[in-house]
């Protein structure tokens, strides 16, 4: 007797939609091995039709599975925010969660580019009034090594965003606090940061980006999306405090002292 299969996430996912549904089954594969690892049983109805039930070893896995996909998503909403956070002392405009359409290269090197849509966790420009001085930042966000393998397969999602602006890749760390990967792993057209002591450290500059302006979609994508305001920011930023990337005592502050070292947004036009 060989042992029990491997269960991995195509079968969380699987066994979650069988906890939401009706239940009726699939009958391939994946179902063969949930009832061969007791995560699911077959039933039978009083008219003859076999269903699937969820049984309580699986309805165990299915909340594990939960814990842990809410501990990933609480890392990586406080990374995010993290970088959010230090753009905006450093004195730029911030979105979070915006969906913008970029051109990318088609699948024939001739052939002409087509539109994608990107969201990027965090996009930033400089809050300037000269258009050609806006600086747009792009900052993609890791916190998995899983998430990032996946990410580095779709060079359609980096074209566009480099299409954008600079982009940035940011790499969060593992349970024992080791980064998720390394910069060499990241294209060259992206620069990295690492998170060194609970704070982003530039390990590669991005290469300053040939884009000065911003097209008018991205433009109009912007005005319908309010820019992000840090809640813990309270009502001193606005008075020019310390931190908040205003002139203050006569002199310019440097987005404080959470600001990201060699931070791109602090380039002079």
């Amino acid at each position: 007797m060989s042992s029990l299969p491997e269960l991995g996430k195509y079968h969380a996912r699987r066994l979650r939609d069988i906890y939401r549904s009706a239940g009726w089954p699939c009958q391939d594969a994946v179902e063969v091995d949930l009832l061969a690892a007791g995560m699911a049983e077959r039933v039978r109805c009083a008219n003859g039709f076999e269903t699937l039930r969820v049984t309580d070893t699986g309805v165990a896995l299915l909340a594990a599975t939960t814990a842990r996909n809410r501990a990933a998503f609480d890392s990586h909403e406080a990374l995010v925010e993290r970088v959010a956070r230090n753009m905006r002392q450093a004195g730029r405009l911030v979105w979070r969660g915006l969906s913008l359409r970029a051109q990318v290269p088609g699948a024939e090197p001739d052939g002409p580019p087509v539109w994608h849509v990107a969201k990027p966790d965090v996009f930033s420009i400089r809050n300037t009034s000269v258009e050609t001085y806006v600086e747009p930042i792009v900052h993609e966000i890791k916190v998995r090594r899983a998430d990032l393998l996946g990410d580095l397969k779709r060079p359609a999602k980096r074209a566009a965003y480099c299409d954008m602006g600079e982009c940035w890749y940011v790499l969060g760390t593992d349970a024992r606090g080791r980064s998720i990967g390394d910069p060499s792993e990241i294209p060259a057209e992206c620069g990295v940061m690492l998170i060194e002591n609970d704070r982003p450290v530039v390990a590669r500059q991005a290469p300053r980006h040939k884009r000065t302006t911003l097209p008018f979609g991205v433009w109009m994508a912007l005005a319908r999306a309010a820019p992000w305001s840090d809640p813990e920011a309270g009502a001193q930023s606005l008075l020019g405090a310390p931190g908040s990337g205003e002139e203050h005592d006569g002199e310019r502050v440097r987005g404080g002292e959470d600001a990201l070292p060699d931070d791109p947004a602090t380039r002079a036009p």
